[in-house]
């Protein structure tokens, strides 16, 4: 199981991931999820990866023997055509492995983001599709999941805005949504890559590697859950005095005591 994030804000990206992964057979129990292809000062790439280990890892090495030769994200004029060109990668891995799979019955399963700049284009983030079609995070959504994403959702969906969000600040709400889903499912895991992307750095300038014991996670899980508990207790209480229950909730039945018939009053 995989739980990826990336976040969008004006002032540029924070992009982070588990490393918890199982790959059938192989029994691989960590994986890092995170890649980055940069050519500093004129374009930086991070790939973060869900799906089958083996599908995402050949999808990688394309894209990653295209870079070095100088081709693929190496060479795309515009961030568009590099979600295009990962896309592309994704459907030739198909070509090569999805008949065989289908055929036993497995599903081919590859979900991608992409984020980073292009020199001469803002910041950009888009998910790729296991058919190697892209979507584009825009200013009213901006984030983008792929993995076990309901558990960190809420959290996102309460507090990320992209004109008022700093990336200190999504940071933060990336680790919560992290943590939420490594708190709820067992599947999703340290360590946590996290990436920060400033506008313009057009390289990997802040990048940390979070394993389960590391004090600043630890310190940010605690402060969090003590903060809902004290909000817990400073939210208005709710009313039920004023508002006496009906005579029949539902099909629920109330066994009469002794003596009585139930809801005496009903003509």
């Amino acid at each position: 199981m995989t739980y990826c994030v990336g976040i969008r804000t004006h002032q540029g990206l924070v992009l982070a991931s588990d490393s918890r992964t199982n790959s059938g057979i192989d029994q691989v129990e960590v994986c890092r999820k995170m890649h980055t292809f940069v050519i500093p000062g004129e374009r930086m790439f991070t790939i973060l990866s869900s799906g089958s280990l083996s599908l995402t890892q050949s999808v990688m090495t394309h894209l990653e023997q295209e870079f070095e030769s100088g081709r693929g994200l190496a060479s795309v004029a515009n961030f568009y055509d590099a979600a295009r060109c990962v896309g592309r990668q994704v459907r030739e891995v198909g070509v090569l492995d999805r008949e065989f799979m289908e055929r036993d019955k497995i599903n081919f399963s590859v979900n991608l983001l992409i984020g980073g700049q292009i020199r001469g284009e803002p910041p950009q983030l888009y998910m790729i599709y296991a058919q190697g079609n892209p979507l584009r995070c825009t200013r009213l959504s901006p984030y983008l999941q792929i993995g076990e994403s309901k558990y960190g959702r809420p959290i996102l969906d309460r507090g990320i805005r992209f004109g008022e969000t700093t990336l200190e600040q999504a940071v933060k709400y990336a680790i919560i949504s992290l943590d939420s889903t490594m708190r709820s499912n067992v599947a999703v895991g340290p360590p946590i890559d996290l990436l920060v992307y400033s506008n313009d750095d057009l390289a990997v300038k802040r990048y940390r590697r979070l394993d389960a014991s590391d004090p600043e996670l630890g310190e940010i899980r605690s402060t969090w859950e003590q903060a809902l508990r004290h909000a817990i207790t400073t939210l208005p209480q709710i009313d039920f005095e004023s508002f006496p229950p009906p005579k029949q909730l539902g099909v629920a039945y109330t066994r009469p005591r002794a003596g009585e018939t139930p809801f005496p009053d009903k003509g």
